[in-house]
Formats: C-alpha cells, sequence, structure tokens
C-alpha cells in the first residue's frame, strides 16, 4: 500500500521510517516533509499542510490507503474530517475529537465532568481577575495559554513575580482565556494510547521528556529538548493505576460525548501523593518521545492501526533495548533564534531524525529545535552514552543541548 504522512518535523520523520519499515507499505510519502526525510520517503514540499484540497487531491491521485496526521494544527483544524469523509483512512482524530489538544478549558471541562483525576483549575479572561485570582491563589501555580502553542504556552510560576509576569504575557493583547491551575509535585511521565471511540490500546512502555531548557530541568519550558524509555523507576503498578483511572476512563468520557475519537491520544502525567493525575492531553504523538518509543517498538505500525481499527486486541512488541534521544535545537530557543546556521558531520543516517534542517550548499538550520540523536543500548547508562556520541558528530556555532538527558534514570 501507499501510505502518507502529514507534517515536517522529528516526529514525522520517525513516523515515516517507522511506517517505511512495515512489509505492508510499498512507498510512505511526506507532506510537507522537510530535506532529510528523503531517507525514508518521498516528499511533496510543494504542498502545505494547510492546504487541505491539495492533500485530498493528492491523496486520491496517489491512491493512498492511510494517512498518518503527525501535528496538532492540522487535527485542529479539521484534517482528518476532510479525508474521512472522502473515504481515506486516518489515523488522527476529528476537529471536535482534537479539542481534547486545542481548547485547554475543554479538556479540563471534560475531566472535571467524568471525574478524572486533574489539577484544580479556573478559566480566568481578564488581566484584572487574574492578578485577583493570583492574590486569593499563591505561587507556585501553573498558567496555561488556551489554544495551541506549540510546547510553549504554560509557564510554571514559582514565584509571585514569575506569575505577574506571565499574566502580563498572555494579556497583552487585551482579553484572553487562560487556564491557572494549582501546581502539582512530582515525577512525570508520558503515555501514548491508541484510541479507536471507546476501545483502547494503551503503550506498555512509558517516556520521560525533558521540557525545560537548560541542565538541572531549569530554564524555559520548551517542546522538549529530549527523552528516553523506558522509564525503569516508575513502577507497572504506576502504570496499571494510569490506564484504570486515566486512560480508559476518558475514552469512555469522549465516546459519551460523542466525540469519535481515533488516533492517539497523549496523556501527559504526573505522579502525586493522591496518585497519577493528568497534567495535559495531546491529540497526537509527543516529540521527541515519539522518536524514541517508536525505534524501541517492534510492533509494524500498519498491523497496528489496523487492528484498532476492526477493535481488536493486539499485543504491542518492543525491543529490549533502552533509547534515548538528545535534542539540538537553536541558540535562543524557546525564544528568538537565527536560522541559517551551517551544520556539519550529519550524513543522513537514521541515527538522527531532523527537524529543522534544510539543504542548501551545506545542511543550514532552520528552525528552534534541529534535530534528535538517538542512541540504543542494553541500558539507559549504554544508550546515553551513544546518544552523547552521536551528539559529538555534529558541529554547528548556532546550536545548543542538554548534557543530563535521562539523569532521573541514571
Amino acid at each position: 500500500m501507499k501510505v502518507l504522512v502529514i507534517g515536517s518535523g522529528g516526529r514525522e520523520h520517525a513516523l515515516s521510517h517507522k511506517l517505511k519499515q512495515s512489509e505492508r507499505v510499498d512507498e510512505v510519502f511526506v507532506i510537507p516533509g522537510n530535506d532529510a526525510m528523503v531517507n525514508v520517503a518521498t516528499v511533496v514540499s510543494d504542498i502545505k499542510e494547510t492546504e487541505h484540497d491539495q492533500i485530498l487531491n493528492f491523496a486520491k491521485e496517489q491512491g493512498i490507503e492511510w494517512v498518518v496526521i503527525g501535528p496538532e494544527q492540522p487535527l485542529t483544524e479539521g484534517l482528518a474530517d476532510v479525508l474521512t469523509q472522502a473515504g481515506i483512512k486516518v489515523f488522527g482524530p476529528n476537529q471536535k475529537a482534537a479539542q481534547i489538544e486545542g481548547s485547554k478549558s475543554f479538556a479540563k471541562e471534560l475531566m472535571a465532568k467524568y471525574d478524572i483525576p486533574t489539577a484544580e483549575y479556573a478559566v480566568v479572561t481578564t488581566k484584572q481577575e487574574a492578578l485577583d485570582y493570583l492574590d486569593s491563589h499563591p505561587a507556585p501555580i501553573v498558567l496555561k495559554q488556551d489554544g495551541l502553542a506549540a510546547g510553549k504556552g504554560v509557564i510554571v510560576a514559582m514565584t509571585h513575580e514569575e506569575a505577574v509576569g506571565a499574566i502580563e504575557l498572555f494579556y497583552q493583547n487585551g482579553d484572553a482565556e487562560v487556564v491557572f491551575e494549582e501546581f502539582l509535585a512530582g515525577e512525570e511521565f508520558s503515555l501514548m494510547v491508541f484510541v479507536n471511540d471507546d476501545f483502547i490500546i494503551p503503550f506498555d512502555v512509558i517516556a520521560q521528556d525533558h521540557k525545560r531548557a537548560y541542565d538541572g530541568d531549569l530554564g524555559p519550558n520548551t517542546g522538549g529538548m529530549g527523552a528516553y524509555c523506558p522509564v525503569s523507576h516508575i513502577s507497572d503498578d504506576v502504570l496499571k493505576v494510569t490506564n484504570e483511572t486515566i486512560a480508559y476512563p476518558i475514552a469512555r468520557a469522549m465516546h459519551e460525548e460523542g466525540l469519535n475519537y481515533f488516533g492517539l491520544l497523549y496523556i501527559g502525567a504526573i505522579i502525586t501523593e493522591d496518585g497519577p493525575k493528568v497534567i495535559e492531553f495531546n491529540a497526537r504523538f509527543g516529540d521527541p518521545e515519539c522518536q524514541v518509543l517508536l525505534t524501541k517498538m517492534e510492533s509494524d505500525l500498519i498491523e497496528v492501526l489496523e487492528a484498532l481499527e476492526r477493535k481488536e486486541d493486539i499485543q504491542l512488541q518492543w525491543s529490549d533495548d533502552a533509547v534515548v534521544g538528545v535534542v539540538l535545537a537553536s541558540e535562543g530557543y524557546p525564544g528568538s533564534y537565527d536560522k541559517g546556521h551551517k551544520v556539519y558531520g550529519y550524513d543522513g543516517s537514521l541515527d538522527y531524525y531532523i527537524s529543522g534542517l534544510k539543504k542548501e550548499e551545506d545542511w543550514v538550520t532552520s528552525g528552534g529545535r534541529v534535530m534528535l540523536a538517538v542512541g540504543k543500548g542494553a541500558s539507559i547508562q549504554e544508550a546515553v552514552e551513544r546518544s552523547y556520541k552521536k551528539v559529538g558528530q555534529i558541529t554547528s556555532d548556532g546550536l545548543f543541548h542538554r548534557k543530563d538527558i535521562a539523569h532521573r534514570a541514571l
């Protein structure tokens, strides 16, 4: 069969690679892709991921059997609806269901209605109300901009000054919908769940992401600076409770609400004294968790999608390897950064998943997060050493990376 991946980042590079490995797949196309994805797919760079009609026409012309949508924006803009209405199979939720990521307030209200454990919250729409709320709910406190923010619309304010700064930022253009949440202390992890309405196939392996920009979990929130799996210091019991109290109940809740969710649900969870609680839901794979989890997964992704479509239980297969991924990002990310810095040492190897490189005479940077160096090993220690060896093969005056990825596991 022919399959089409939508997106241009490292997550989509990994999805394309995983689909290419399937014995069922003859050709993988990617729209719009990036210059490095030619090692796994036919890159169709002249169509944008926002051009739904052109994507539909391309899928029809090529006889595409499955479309896998990587990023959140095409999902919240209804690309899955356009394709499924034309009879094309899509892995990725419809527009209504994608609100679980697209609207923080929608997700919180759904959790409140169905008693799914999460932080206490309030939705605040004006700056004065926000300052008043802060007086009665002092820092530490979490502020989340409603809508999509590429993983950067969350500020964890540990002091009153940081909270006021976040309020100034989020309300700088007038009234806005901002979710204020109680600060939860504990260890975070990422659980991916295949969902078809009220039927789910949860991953039996969790990953842990590093959100903060700098070593020691310091600095601003980012889209993720690295990830690893398995997270062996978080027990199987925690995963079992997370499935029982969060994964299955949210699938039933979405079914009750008539959302007809079909796709990947990302559960960002935290282990509290009261058990696991939801920090956030995403309507797609996390990035960079996707890259490390799909590297560890041995199951044929197409076979998993077709079992999911039939609501048929399938045992996911995993390698024994630990997998670690380290992000190389542009200096200044997640704030402003320059593009066009030359990058040396990248040879097209699939030890790297690329999100922000383009090919000119040399490879040059074209985004905030530029690439993920992946290492595998019999232990986390060995995987860490191998991933940092891959980092060391890349040279550029415009990149930085964290030096402590997987430190909790070590």
